[in-house]
């Protein structure tokens, strides 16, 4: 992932999630932009679209200086996707904690059978991602992950095969993230 701020739009030069309008590569304009969060674990920047943009942890003071000087505001939201991925963690759960995180996602609009749905889906790549390629993530997985997950070469090109077409599976993981409390 490459990206360059200039005073009114951002290049992103090297972005590898396919499906994302800035695939592979793309600008945005500050009229694109909804809002941003540079203190995120992953840098992030949102669209008028619904669309999650990721910048490098490196660019993070870059991203706040491109925000503070275009009006664009910082907000912070829950990572639905963490709850989601939250059975493929390097650790042990207790039942307490599962019944707090399906608490959320039920706060969120995500029925216990969705969930189930979604995790059953993702169960093949996320544990490719996180335990086969020995990323070995114990404390958070989230948005940033699954498309790392559906993209990086380091997973099984056929697992990533399996969810269908990069866009349609892209655009579905920006409306699971815009379901949030």
């Amino acid at each position: 992932m490459e990206v360059t701020f200039a005073e009114d739009h951002i290049c992103f030069l090297r972005y590898d999630f396919r499906g994302a309008t800035v695939h592979p590569f793309g600008m945005v304009t500050p009229a694109r932009i909804r809002d941003a969060d540079w203190k995120a674990i992953r840098p992030e920047l949102r669209t008028t679209l619904g669309e999650t943009l990721f910048v490098p942890h490196r660019k993070q003071a870059e991203l706040e200086r491109f925000c503070r000087r275009n009006g664009i505001v910082r907000s912070t939201r829950p990572d639905t996707w963490a709850d989601l991925l939250e059975p493929f963690l390097d650790t042990r759960l207790d039942p307490a904690d599962e019944r707090a995180c399906l608490a959320r996602l039920g706060e969120a609009g995500f029925a216990p059978d969705e969930v189930a749905r979604i995790r059953r889906r993702l169960t093949p790549l996320m544990h490719a991602y996180n335990f086969e390629a020995m990323v070995w993530e114990w404390a958070y997985l989230g948005l940033f992950d699954v498309l790392s997950a559906a993209n990086a070469p380091i997973v099984r090109p056929s697992l990533q095969n399996a969810l269908g077409d990069p866009a349609t599976f892209y655009n579905w993981t920006m409306e699971t993230a815009e379901r949030h409390r």
